[in-house]
């Protein structure tokens, strides 16, 4: 594990960057914009720094390209980590200065290892599917509008919105694949996912564009990271039952999706899930 002697602490909102450098002690406000973040990252270039911020969405995007196009580390933080560390550092009040310094203290402590540097073209994919299940969710909120509408002029107007978003669907599809055809790598991947029983080209694009992990985790790191770890809830004699907590929503959907698609299609998975379901007497627990 490499030690990083300097761990810098950012704390990211919509329009400033707060951060902390523990080699001056002070915290640093520069604006969220690309020409600024580009200039922070560039003095960082050539030092042994470690970059440490929460993930905040799309708005922590332009600090960790400018970061990975300069190959400095940073780490991202699920930012209940981040906030838990403070309290477990006595650290009830929150402002940006404070986050920031509180980011500075895990870094250093925790010394987590570094994120991969992100990749446009995945990132890209990850929009393309983010935008492809909006659209899917808003079709399938005007199909049930649908099935409440009885006036034939409301009705009509609902077969266009659906006919509407059914285009749009398509032609983000058509892009995805286009994406897809342009990275061997990824169009590899795929097939590789497609292969294993119930996963079907959603999936393996949703497994793709969400979790880029998939590939370099163990099995235990993997399914704790898509949440479907079971996590113990023990306590002296009792021995609660497990349940699963955390991880990517829409990766635990998709699996859950190709997990039923697999007990429905292949004999040994059906197997499979009858026995556990009777042994732990229910369908979603294993």
């Amino acid at each position: 594990m490499t030690i990083h002697q300097t761990v810098l602490g950012c704390d990211i909102s919509k329009s400033f960057l707060d951060v902390f450098d523990p080699r001056s002690g002070r915290c640093v406000r520069i604006a969220n914009e690309k020409d600024a973040v580009e200039a922070f990252a560039a003095s960082l270039a050539g030092t042994d720094c470690l970059v440490v911020f929460e993930a905040t969405g799309v708005h922590d995007r332009l600090l960790r390209h400018a970061l990975g196009e300069r190959d400095i580390p940073a780490r991202r933080l699920n930012p209940v980590q981040a906030r838990r560390f403070a309290e477990m550092c006595g650290r009830l009040a929150k402002t940006d200065r404070i986050d920031a310094i509180g980011l500075s203290d895990f870094g250093k402590m925790v010394q987590p290892k570094p994120d991969p540097a992100p990749c446009k073209d995945r990132e890209r994919l990850a929009a393309l599917a983010r935008r492809r299940d909006q659209l899917v969710e808003l079709q399938a909120l005007e199909k049930r509008h649908r099935a409440d509408a009885f006036e034939p002029c409301v009705i009509a107007d609902i077969d266009g919105v659906i006919e509407s978003l059914g285009e749009r669907i398509a032609a983000i599809e058509a892009e995805i694949d286009r994406q897809t055809r342009r990275d061997a790598d990824l169009t590899a991947e795929l097939e590789r996912l497609t292969s294993a029983p119930g996963v079907g080209k959603i999936t393996a694009l949703t497994l793709v564009a969400h979790m880029p992990e998939l590939g370099s985790l163990t099995p235990k790191k993997a399914g704790a990271l898509a949440g479907l770890a079971p996590f113990n809830d023990d306590s002296g004699h009792r021995r609660g039952r497990r349940h699963i907590k955390g991880g990517r929503r829409r990766v635990r959907k998709a699996l859950y999706m190709a997990a039923l698609g697999a007990i429905r299609a292949n004999t040994r998975f059906k197997s499979f899930f009858q026995a556990v379901a009777e042994r732990s007497g229910s369908k979603k627990v294993g």
